[in-house]
This record gives C-alpha cells, structure tokens and sequence, in this order.
C-alpha cells in the first residue's frame, strides 16, 4: 500500500494554472522532499494533500483511502507551518495539548503524548513559558512537538526552517532526522533550499512551473539530472551549461572541437546544452588524448580556505571551476581539463537529457 497516491492533481486560480497534472506515488515511510522554486507550486501541493486547498482537478490517496472531497481534520494528517502558528497567549504545554483537547482526547492521554513529544524535543523545561519567552529554534521545537504529538498517519511541514538563522537551520535539520527516525511515518517536507533536500530527503520531488520535473534519491538527481532545469537547480555552484553543436562525432565548442568516447543517439548538426559540474574540471593541460579541454580567462577567484572557485570565459561563455587550492589570478588564461564521460548532454530545445552511450561509467 502506497503512503500517498496523487492522480493527475491541478490547482487553477482563476485562469491561472499553479499546479499541472501533476501524478506521485510514494511509498514506505520515507521523508520525501518537494524541492522547487518559489511559485512552482510545491507549497499548493502539499496544502492540498492537506485539505487547505480545494483541488480544482485529480485525486488524493493517503494510504488506502481517497481523501480529496474530505476535510482537512478527517485526513489524519499533522502539519508543521513556516511561521509556527503558536497561540501566543498560550503555554508551550497549552500549545502541545491544544489540538488534542480540540478532538477530546481523555486527559490522561494527552498528558502522556505531551510528555513524550516534549522529551524526545528537549521541551521539558519550557512547557510553561510562552512562545514570546522562546528563542526561534524552540519556537521550531513546539511547532514540531504540537504535529508529533497527534501520531498522525502523515506529516507534512511546509519549509518550517525558513526564519532560521544559518547555523539554527544546521541543527533543527539534524532534530527532522533524528525525529523521523523514531516515529517511522511518511513525511513531506517542503523547501527551496537544495542542501536541506540534499541532506534531509530519502528522495526528492523536483518541481518547476506547477509540474514534476523529476523524482527520484538525492544521488541519482545530481548524478542524473533528467532536463536543463534539474541540471541547473541541483549543485552547488551550479551547473556549466554550455551551448555545443554536435558533429561526425565531436562536440564544437567555439573554435574547439571536443571528442566524444561514442556517438550520441541523435542527428548531425544538432543543437546541445551540454552540463559539466565546476569540481569536474581541473587546472592544468589533458594528460591523454581522451581528456577534454578549453582554455579560460580568469574573471573572478573567490578563496574559500581549502577550496577555490574560478570563475571567467571560455569560448565568449562563462564557466565556473571549484577545486582544492586552484592557484589563479585576475586576467590570466589558465587550461582546464575534464573527462568526456562527466559530460551531461540535453537537446536545447526541450531540455530532456540525451542519454549517452558511456553514462554506465559515471559519476
């Protein structure tokens, strides 16, 4: 039995479409992130899944029951918001306690569900102060305790670490996992940060312009972006993506012409954007006749302490170079070098990869 089954779900505003025909099925308890920029539509989705917004089309299942017509209470769903929606009259142990009173859980089990949640949070301290007496990172804590304690069927949290300063959001990432590995239930997680999915999600939902662009683990997305939008949204610093012709073979690159380990599956004379990730290129001239190369003029180096990243012009396009300790300056024209294989090559029209013949051999 799938956790969640989403069929051909769209949301329209008016005569604006925010969600597109968008088909899911997830499975096992998994944390699965929807990852995507602002206005994509992952946010929709997921206030959907919830019962907040009325799908204009399609269907939602939530394990074996197809909850679209139902209200958001009848769902058994929990939900955590981006700003906490605390009671700020209210107690951090009146706001655990709330939404179980609401539903007339017996005392004594409220009283159990609170103290667990709040141990497990390292709230036990704080149940009697007020959200005004928390700092942002305990606000996080109850809003997650006040989700956990209702031992939903399903967890949805709509980008809950957003007003959290960097260092909070590093340690409230690592509370999510510890959090999930102890209750084992299907969790949604809504983002656009890339290094929370990177680093929370067992497999991400990527989404662009209201449609899914890809899904699949966080490895198989970076090593295998499926369209030009996943190549350049996935990587940090992103994606060179470069304009090539392709040829008897080769790809031309400007005035260069690159060798490939095989034909690709497409016609001569075709139009590419071919992907090269900034640590796949090195400093320094081909070693064998099987490396690629191409020459760039230094624009910027920004020292990072154990990395440097090296950003100019290659053939009138920008590239970027990441690597340990790259010895450049301003203005200087300096080789790089790269193996063939790290290519990523997508059609320029429609942005689908292209596979090649040699992707058994990446990364």
């Amino acid at each position: 039995m799938s956790a969640l089954r989403l069929e051909n779900l769209c949301k329209r505003f008016g005569d604006t479409e925010v969600v597109k025909n968008v088909s899911l099925t997830l499975e096992g308890n998994n944390l699965c992130v929807f990852l995507g920029p602002s206005g994509c539509g992952k946010t929709t989705t997921l206030r959907m899944i919830a019962g907040l917004e009325a799908a204009t089309s399609g269907r939602i299942h939530i394990g074996d029951r197809d909850v679209t017509a139902l209200e958001p209470k009848d769902r058994d769903i929990a939900m955590v918001f981006q700003n906490y929606a605390l009671y700020p009259q209210k107690t951090v142990v009146q706001n655990l306690a709330f939404g179980l009173r609401m539903r007339n859980v017996p005392q004594a089990e409220i009283d159990r569900r609170v103290s667990e949640a709040s141990s497990l949070l390292g709230l036990s301290e704080l149940l009697q102060r007020k959200p005004k007496q928390l700092s942002g990172g305990q606000m996080q804590r109850v809003a997650l305790g006040r989700a956990l304690v209702r031992d939903a069927q399903m967890f949805l949290l709509d980008e809950p670490l957003s007003n959290l300063d960097a260092k909070l959001r590093v340690q409230m990432r690592e509370e999510i996992l510890k959090l999930h590995r102890r209750i084992r239930k299907p969790m949604i997680y809504v983002t656009h940060d890339q290094v929370e999915a990177m680093t929370l999600a067992e497999r991400i939902v990527v989404m662009n312009a209201g449609r899914i662009e890809q899904v699949g683990t966080p490895l198989e997305i970076f090593d295998r972006p499926q369209s030009l939008f996943v190549a350049g949204f996935i990587g940090s610093p992103e994606m060179n993506l470069l304009d090539m012709s392709y040829k008897e073979g080769m790809l031309g690159f400007g005035d260069l012409a690159i060798r490939l380990p095989a034909r690709l599956p497409i016609g001569e004379n075709h139009h590419l954007k071919v992907g090269i990730r900034p640590d796949h290129l090195h400093v320094g001239e081909p070693q064998s006749s099987d490396a690629g190369h191409v020459p760039l003029e230094v624009d910027v180096v920004e020292q990072l302490g154990t990395t440097t990243l090296v950003i100019g012009q290659s053939q009138g396009q920008r590239v970027q170079a990441f690597g340990p300790r790259i010895d450049a300056r301003l203005g200087e024209r300096i080789p790089l070098t790269f193996s063939p294989i790290n290519l990523h090559i997508f059609d320029a029209k429609s942005g689908a990869r292209i596979s090649a013949p040699w992707e058994g051999g990446q990364p």
